[in-house]
């Protein structure tokens, strides 16, 4: 048991002497314990460099080792749901001495990667993917066609969302050759809820107890995966390498749709997880040290909220097991009976808010811009066309280190095609706080979005007004209309040339009269975002310019029209053209564009 991340890199005899996974097959049960232990402790030392997630690699270690002496990679096809449980297939398919590069560019993917290894047969990021993807991949590659097994490892946090039960109902309809592996560890990020979660606390059986290891399909447990048309086996204690090999060798003889349940602890082996592993999900590196104080947009959100809510009784809070990293713990211990975490859930966590909204309660669904993505549609049909009152507060907007999967550089485009949205972007503390009080007030849908960490802009505006944006600097030449949290980089760029700079705040409804009003004092309009540039604020700026028939130069500086991947934030900006300097030198070269028009 590690009381603390190893500073210094752990010495790891076994592990050293393994480069694919057909090393494995060297090693007894007993040596097999000891590499887990090496792993673990490779893995904390790595994580504690690079960052990254962490509790879940910790506990499906003795899985992972198990799943590649029984199966054969190469040629079996394993997928890992999410991906916060790949680091330890990572180490073992060739790619320890890479790990070090994790989340850095060109380096190890924080989640499987097709293009990254011959051994990443799906890419996952977002959760409850994986039994879908198995089963494509099943119909894809039959058995009686030379196709081998096929293995879904999914945990039962992704098994509250819905996608992964029409993914189990299609697979028992088609009596599909599948293997899904139950990672059962009660957690999700934070700790897992619902009936599923409940049903899971009590299985048929006792873990670890022979008489659950299937022998032959009369003995079968009755239980919800055995109605549905699914052979169970378990549930087993997944720590237990002899009982996993054991269990994963019948399997693999085993045909037709079929669950392993396993049973883990998320963060096994570091007593600090195993203690809190909420707050162990994932960790930031531990040197260097962050420097940047204050408090965090997800904090002011949360404090706003707790306060709003202790007089307006009808504000409900809703998160798709997001509760901590959205800033509502502290809502839900003051107000537990308005708060709802619906787990991972994003579709119906919206249409359970449009009902309550129906019902006379006003929802305010945080959720983190990159999944709420998976839940569109809901945001139109359930709450837009209705015109109901839900206010969306969208965090993690723009890049993360975690790469494409997870930066949320969408919201603003799908966002603002829908009607009856208001989309609004905040720059400081100061909007953040008065945008939310518009939301409150506002009879219909809305969205809030913003980044993580802590606001950069300490600038003092006016008044936050529906729809208005605010001409923070009068210059000459070039007007930079701001749209979020990029307020810093347009105030530097327009004070070291003399531009105009204008806090834009709305993306819907966007302010056309300041826009008319900086185009016909302006040579060029520049808009800045920190959301795709196809149909972005900056699509917006041009539909106005359009409509009224301004003649005006314009140009969208915003992410490019492509995944940028993974990096620290600051970099993936770079590479997208979002620092100062970029910012600067693309004005200029549009000027001198404008001046030599041949």
């Amino acid at each position: 048991m590690f009381q603390e991340i190893p500073k210094e890199k752990p010495e790891t005899p076994i592990l050293d002497l393994i480069n694919s996974p057909k090393d494995l097959g060297n090693f007894t049960p007993r040596e097999l314990k000891k590499l887990a232990n090496e792993i673990r402790a490779f893995l904390l030392h790595t994580i504690g460099k690079t960052g990254g997630h962490l509790g879940a690699g910790l506990g499906v270690v003795e899985l992972t080792i198990s799943l590649l002496k029984v199966f054969d990679p190469q040629k079996d096809k394993i997928i890992w749901d999410v991906g916060h449980q790949s680091y330890p297939y990572k180490i073992l398919t060739g790619r320890k001495d890479f790990m070090h590069l994790l989340r850095k560019p060109d380096g190890i993917a924080p989640f499987p990667n097709m293009q990254e290894s011959r051994y990443d047969h799906f890419g996952t990021g977002h959760s409850s993917t994986s039994i879908s993807a198995a089963l494509g991949l099943r119909l894809a590659n039959p058995r009686d066609k030379g196709g081998r097994n096929i293995i879904s490892v999914i945990g039962d946090g992704a098994l509250t969302a819905g996608m992964a039960f029409e993914a189990l109902n299609h697979a028992a309809s088609l009596q599909s050759d599948l293997l899904v592996i139950l990672n059962d560890n009660a957690m999700s990020i934070s700790k897992n809820v619902g009936g599923i979660t409940n049903y899971l606390t009590s299985p048929p059986g006792d873990v670890g107890r022979e008489n659950n290891l299937r022998k032959t399909s009369a003995n079968l447990p009755k239980n919800f995966f055995t109605e549905m048309g699914f052979k169970y086996r378990g549930p087993i204690d997944g720590h237990n390498i002899p009982d996993l090999l054991n269990a994963l060798d019948l399997e693999k003889k085993d045909v037709g749709p079929r669950i392993l349940h396993i049973k883990t602890v998320k963060g096994k082996g570091y007593k600090p997880s195993e203690i809190d592993p909420t707050r162990s999900h994932a960790i930031s590196k531990i040197e260097p040290k962050n420097t940047k104080t204050g408090e965090t947009w997800s904090h002011i959100f949360g404090e706003w909220l707790c306060s709003k809510a202790a007089s307006h009784l009808e504000i409900v809070a809703i998160t798709p097991a997001m509760k901590e990293g959205s800033g509502l713990s502290k809502f839900s211990e003051q107000f537990p009976k308005r708060f709802f975490d619906v787990g991972i859930a994003e579709q119906h966590a919206v249409t359970f808010a449009a009902g309550m909204a129906a019902g006379g309660l006003f929802p305010v669904v945080a959720i983190y811009s990159t999944f709420l993505q998976r839940a569109f549609d809901q945001v139109i049909h359930d709450v837009a066309i209705q015109k109901l009152k839900v206010m969306f507060v969208a965090d993690r907007a723009g890049l993360v280190e975690d790469g494409p999967t997870h930066s949320g550089v969408f919201d603003i485009s799908f966002s603002r095609i829908v009607p009856n949205m208001i989309v609004m972007v905040p720059s400081s503390e100061s909007t953040l706080k008065e945008m939310l009080d518009l939301g409150c007030s506002h009879d219909g849908p809305s969205i809030v979005r913003y980044p993580r960490g802590v606001p950069e802009n300490k600038g003092k505006e006016a008044r936050v007004e529906l729809g208005k944006g605010v001409l923070l600097k009068e210059g000459k030449r070039v007007a930079i209309l701001n749209f979020g949290a990029l307020m810093n980089e347009a105030r530097e760029a327009a004070t070291l040339e003399n531009y105009s700079v204008a806090d834009m705040r709305f993306v819907k409804p966007i302010d056309q009269e300041l826009i008319k009003k900086l185009a016909s004092t302006h040579e060029l309009l520049v808009t800045l975002e920190e959301n795709t540039v196809l149909g972005g604020a900056g699509s917006a700026v041009l539909e106005v310019i359009s409509s009224n028939g301004i003649k005006i130069e314009t140009m969208s500086v915003a992410i490019p029209d492509s995944f940028i991947q993974q990096d620290s934030p600051n970099k993936m900006r770079e590479v997208s053209g979002l620092t100062r300097d970029q910012i600067l030198g693309a004005i200029g070269s549009k000027l001198t564009e404008i001046s030599n028009p041949c």
